[in-house]
């Protein structure tokens, strides 16, 4: 009896995460009105913007983008696959990939999107070469390459572990 209260108890445990996940969307939020500030300030300077400059901010606007895919991401199937799922009135709607996520797959993913998001501020540096000391340059690219092997070795031990269960 004792052992049944537990374990309902720890069951019901899992809801204590919904409000990490409304979090996460506050933080979507956020993104968006830092977006559109960027996306505001290009509009009324792009007559003064030099080429480099542009292509900087437009960096920036992809970076923003990809950091709110992997919050939907997380936030969705984080909560199908820990909390509850997720019914959609009209299957149109319903995401392709919801419901396909398991934990291992959403790491591998997260770790994709780590190193894309380092690749555009890598990239940024590099636009910035004159400006940015040497030794720092090498720090991002270290920082980058870990990032890289990473996600590698992530990969490898998911195909590892999971080769038997997956199709």
């Amino acid at each position: 009896m004792i052992e049944k209260a537990i374990e309902r108890l720890l069951f019901a445990c899992r809801w204590l995460l919904a409000p990490l996940y409304l979090g996460l969307a506050l933080a979507l939020i956020a993104l968006g009105i830092k977006f559109f500030q960027e996306a505001f300030h290009v509009v009324i300077t792009i007559g003064t913007l030099a080429e480099d400059q542009l292509v900087l901010i437009v960096l920036t606007l992809i970076d923003i983008v990809l950091v709110g895919s992997l919050i939907v991401m997380v936030m969705f199937s984080g909560y199908e696959n820990f909390v509850s799922r997720i019914d959609i009135a009209g299957e149109s709607e319903k995401l392709g990939w919801l419901g396909k996520l398991d934990a291992g797959t959403l790491k591998l993913k997260v770790a994709a999107s780590i190193v894309a998001i380092s690749s555009i501020h890598l990239l940024k540096v590099f636009m910035d070469v004159k400006t940015i000391p040497n030794d720092k340059i090498l720090w991002y690219v270290v920082l980058h390459l870990t990032f890289v092997v990473s996600a590698l070795l992530l990969g490898v031990l998911d195909r590892m572990s999971f080769a038997d269960k997956r199709p």
